[in-house]
This record gives structure tokens, sequence and C-alpha cells, in this order.
């Protein structure tokens, strides 16, 4: 007997919708948070090219230990999205991230030049 070609069984594909709808219900933003770095290691997080206001958050998922890099100004709110996102006894701690930019400056690009048009003489 051979299987169908090109799809997957039906509840492969109702686990995946699943997935998809509990990514889709997190949300950062809704928390005032933004995520920078997720599932990352300490060299990485530790670069001094993010903002002053950057958060380093160990937690247990599993029983891996993973690290995240996030943007939060009260690390309440911080804490609330990984429990909501993960669960009870999932965040081990928290640490200030080591970046120097200033929150406001970080991510902000300078416009771009416009050529100067050059005055008719008469």
């Amino acid at each position: 007997m051979t299987a169908p070609v090109g799809k997957a069984p039906a509840t492969t594909d109702k686990e995946v919708a699943e997935e998809e709808k509990q990514e889709e219900k997190f949300k950062p933003s809704e928390y005032g948070c933004e995520i920078l770095l997720e599932k990352t290691t300490l060299v990485k997080a530790q670069d001094k090219n993010f903002p002053i206001d950057a958060h380093l958050v160990w937690y247990n998922l599993d029983g891996e230990e993973h690290l995240d890099l996030t943007r939060c100004s009260k690390r309440t709110d911080l804490f609330d999205m990984y429990y909501d996102r993960y669960g009870p006894n999932v965040v081990k701690r928290f640490d200030h991230g080591k970046g120097t930019i200033k929150p406001s400056l970080w991510g902000y690009k300078q416009p771009d030049k416009k050529a100067s048009r050059k005055r008719k003489r008469s």
C-alpha cells in the first residue's frame, strides 16, 4: 500500500494550525515589550550595539536553558509576558543588558540628503 503523495496526514495539519494560532495570539507589543534576540548565546546578547533598556532573560524550557534579549520599560511587564507565554516556574532570572545606545536613538536611520538645487542667476 502506498501513502498519498504531497499531503501530510490530517492530524499533522491540525497540529500545525494550532501552533500557528498560538503564535499569532502572543504579541510582545501587548505587554509593551520587544524581543530583540530570541534563544541566543550570551556573547551575542552582550553586544554593545543594543539599547540601554534591554534586559537579559534566562528561562528553562523542556529542560534546556535559553537566553533572550528583550526591551521593556518595566520588569513586571517582562515577567508577565514570559509567564503568559511559557507558564509558571520557567523564568530563572533577569539581568541588565550591556547595550550603550540611547533607547530613543536605537534603530534610528539618518534621512538621505536631498540634492540642493542651484539658483538661477538673472
